[in-house]
Order: C-alpha cells, then structure tokens, then sequence
C-alpha cells in the first residue's frame, strides 16, 4: 500500500525536526518535504503533490490563515493545523477548522512535553488522508434558527470529533433561545474548548459555555466538555446537572463521549436525543447503544456530509443509530425529536 505523502511546514527548524520525526515513525506516512515558509511551500505542494499538509498557524511574510485560505480557494487538500496552546493559538486555530483544515495538534510547550504533544500527530494526518476535504463553498446552506420551538423537557447529548468544529456550528446556529438543554463532548485540546465554546456562543440563539462542575442542565443552554483532564457525564442530583469526574481515557478519549452518552442512558432514559457526529474512530458508538435501549431517540451524521465517516459509522452497523441525517438539517431533526410537538 502506498504510503501517505506528507509535506510539514513550519517556520522553525527544529519543529520541522520533530514533526518530521513523529510522523516517520510510523511506517505508513513518508514525509517529502519540509517548508519554512508559505512561499515556499507554495512550490513544494506544486512539485511534490502531497496528500497531506501540516501548517503552522504563526509564521513570517503570510501567516497559516492567510495561507489556507489560499490554498483552499485554489488547491483543497487535507491540511492539519499545528498550533501553540495558547488563547491567541486557540481561537486561530478554530478559525483554521471553520476554513476547511481537517484538525489541529498543539505545539509542545516545553522540551520535556514534545513526546506527549505530538503523540497524536501521525494518526490526525492518517486521518486527514481519508478524510473529505470541505471548504465553506462546499458546504450544503444550514436551516434557518428554529423560532417556533416548543420544549419537552428533552434534553440532547452530542458526541463529535474531526470535522466537528463546522458540524457543531451548523447546529447550533439552527438553535432557539428557548433551545433543549444539550451537553455535548468534542474531542479537542484542553486549552481550546473555552474559546470553541464562546465561538459557538456567538452562533447560536441559545447560551453556550464550557461546562463546569455542578451545572445545572437548563432550557436554552449548551454545556462543552472542558478538553483534557477530565470526563463530562450527566447526574441527577436536585434536577439534572453536569458532573466532571477524573479517569482514565476510554475508547481512546478524555472526555469520551461514550462516557457521556453512558451518563445520559442512566439518568435520563427515554427523555433524551443522542447525536454522533463526524470523526475518526469508535468514540461513542456503546454509549449510543446503551442510550438507545434505554428509549432515547438517536441520531447519526450521513456519510455525505462528514469529515471523516468514522464514528456515525461504527454507532450505525452497531445499531445504535435511529437514523442517518445530513448536517444541513441535522439542527432541525434535533429540535424535532425534542420538541414537545413532535
């Protein structure tokens, strides 16, 4: 099988070293080239013709920005993101998910902690080889906000990984004031799901925020799982509340969504809508099932509109998807199955 074709560009030396180096441990990825700069990684994607692109955010003459755009306007590839972990990284990144970059890898912060960030590095470019580059002119035109939404005390659990960013944007602008409380895990860097939370905030009729612990689950509020250190699940406790609980990753994740979902079979039962969206892998897919036998409604992304057809795909031949939905209505379907009117 023909190995994936990588082109790393960042404009230190030393972290094209170490990129390179993560991504050549892996016998299935070959880096071709390595760039210090848009320019001229502009002619290294001309001559080399990579299957995918790894793109630092902050670099001289055009930052990665300016550059992706470019590059998804003339030549959409797959292109992973490699991002400082901080605020200004953060919300740079986010905006690089929302052009059509596949994911992001967060740059080390330290010498001693280079192992551990770029751990995951060859499976996100793994993944972005297969993934189905979307640019903002590809994308199918989202429901308008859902005004006439009536509640039925449902509340809705949302499990994503790559390619969520956009998918969990088109949602949630479909979103009331009045909105079904929704807990949802991405998987994500822990620094960035504060800035990805206010960023949903901004789109959506209803109030979103990173959850914390103790929260109570209200009408017209969205709880985000904080990325890294812990797992969100949902309790009853004087109504229901969202619980960050410490443990070890499951099904690969922390915050899992198999988790979550698992929380809301056992506390909610069938007052409950379940949703998995795109991503690479098998997150989610027992938590929907268990879900689903305990009587909630259950939804999954259609492959056509997914980044990568992963995780809706394991939770459907698992049969624990009710029914396939593109994303352009998965916001209406949602409301919905919600909705006192159903």
């Amino acid at each position: 099988m023909a190995k994936i074709r990588v082109l790393v560009v960042d404009d230190s030396a030393t972290m094209r070293g170490l990129i390179t180096a993560a991504l050549t441990r892996d016998p299935e990825i070959e880096v071709v080239g390595a760039a210090g700069d848009p320019f001229e990684a502009r002619g290294m994607i001309k001559a080399l013709n990579p299957d995918v692109v790894t793109l630092d955010i902050e670099m001289p003459n055009m930052n990665g920005i300016e550059f992706l755009e470019k590059i998804m306007r003339l030549r959409p590839m797959p292109v992973v993101m490699v991002s400082s972990l901080t605020q200004a990284g953060a919300e740079m990144t986010l905006r690089a998910l929302e052009l059509g970059a596949v994911d992001c890898v967060g740059k080390p912060t330290s010498a001693t902690g280079t192992a551990e960030a770029l751990a995951e590095v060859a499976e996100k470019v793994k993944a972005a080889a297969r993934a189905s580059v979307r640019t903002k002119a590809d994308a199918a035109p989202a429901a308008p906000r859902r005004l006439n939404y009536v509640p039925s005390g449902d509340i809705v659990a949302i499990g994503s990984s790559t390619g969520g960013v956009e998918a969990l944007l088109t949602i949630l602008s479909q979103f009331p004031e009045t909105g079904p409380p929704t807990v949802i895990t991405q998987h994500m860097p822990a620094t960035f799901t504060a800035s990805f939370a206010a960023r949903l905030d901004r789109a959506s009729g209803a109030k979103v925020q990173e959850a914390v612990d103790g929260a109570l689950l209200e009408p017209g509020k969205v709880y985000v799982a904080p990325g890294g250190a812990t797992h969100l699940e949902v309790v009853r406790s004087a109504g229901l509340r969202c619980r960050l609980v410490d443990g070890d990753p499951v099904s690969g994740h922390r915050p899992s969504v198999d988790v979550l979902f698992n929380s809301v079979a056992q506390a909610v039962g069938d007052k409950a809508v379940g949703v998995i969206l795109t991503g690479m892998g098998r997150d989610g897919a027992q938590g929907l099932l268990a879900m689903r036998k305990a009587g909630a409604r259950t939804i999954g992304q259609d492959e056509q509109s997914c980044v990568v057809y992963g995780m809706p795909r394991t939770a459907f031949e698992l049969g624990s998807v009710e029914k396939q939905v593109a994303l352009s209505s998965m916001g209406q379907t949602i409301l919905d199955l919600a909705s006192a009117r159903r």
